[in-house]
């Protein structure tokens, strides 16, 4: 590291150090254990994006989906491994605009904590619209609006509530989704175990995981199309950035929460 480089480095982190002395009155309580904060970190990335965006993905990249996952995935593991680094240097810093603020300055805080709010705006309703679509299923006479607003509804109030039990919401609906996963794979692995058959005349097999037309069902564009898609099921991974100020334990949790 060349000398310029380490007193910029140097004036950053003491930059870092003043703008949260000036906020130690609005430290907030460390109350989310290690096992809060693992299941915030894998949960995060379980949702609408992989339940149902994995279907559309599939239908236009085929089989190279998992290409597609290991591409995408290679890359937000040194994103989330910078971003732990960020955070451990200061365990103050509440979000990203924190660490933003600190060593880029004001204008990259307000930036970049308006630019997420709005994402998760966006994200959210997404959310809410899919979670209608899915009681469409069993109720087709139900307007969308119902269930979407009344998601919506719940998650305002478990915002509101303290943040240990926000840690014990978050733990319990991962531990579903991560149920619900594992479920999927065996039943897979059933269906392949059995031959099954499906209406149309295919066969459950490995095979079709290899198969041209079903690897690159659309050839190139289609893969490439595939990746708007599936980038949207890692939206929620950096979540576990936000819980560094309310960490019981932040070096000790941050690095598994990440490195899972």
């Amino acid at each position: 590291m060349s000398k310029n480089n380490g007193k910029q480095f140097l004036e950053g982190d003491l930059l870092g150090s003043q703008h949260m002395t000036e906020q130690e009155e609005e430290k907030l309580q460390r109350s989310l254990t290690n096992r809060h904060i693992q299941m915030i970190a894998i949960g995060g990335a379980i949702g609408t994006g992989l339940f149902m965006g994995s279907g559309k993905t599939l239908s236009v990249s085929g089989t190279s989906i998992v290409l597609t996952y290991l591409i995408i995935g290679f890359f937000f593991f040194f994103v989330m491994r910078a971003m732990g680094e960020l955070l451990l240097a200061n365990t103050n810093f509440k979000t990203f605009a924190d660490f933003a603020t600190a060593y880029l300055g004001p204008w990259a805080g307000f930036f970049l904590g308006w630019s997420y709010w709005c994402n998760w705006i966006i994200t959210a309703i997404a959310d809410v619209i899919v979670i209608g679509g899915y009681m469409q299923f069993w109720y087709p006479d139900l307007p969308v609006w119902i269930p979407a607003f009344t998601s919506l509804a719940i998650l305002t109030i478990l915002n509101f509530v303290a943040v240990r039990l926000f840690g014990e919401l978050e733990f319990w609906f991962s531990l579903i989704k991560i149920t619900a996963i594992i479920l999927f794979i065996l039943a897979g692995i059933y269906l392949i175990g059995i031959g099954f058959t499906s209406p149309n005349g295919v066969k459950a097999s490995m095979s079709h995981l290899f198969e041209t037309e079903s690897m690159f069902p659309y050839g190139v564009t289609g893969f490439l199309a595939g990746f708007q898609i599936a980038i949207f099921a890692f939206v929620g991974i950096e979540l576990v950035g936000t819980t560094a100020a309310e960490t019981k334990d932040p070096h000790t949790s941050l690095p598994k929460a990440i490195n899972s």
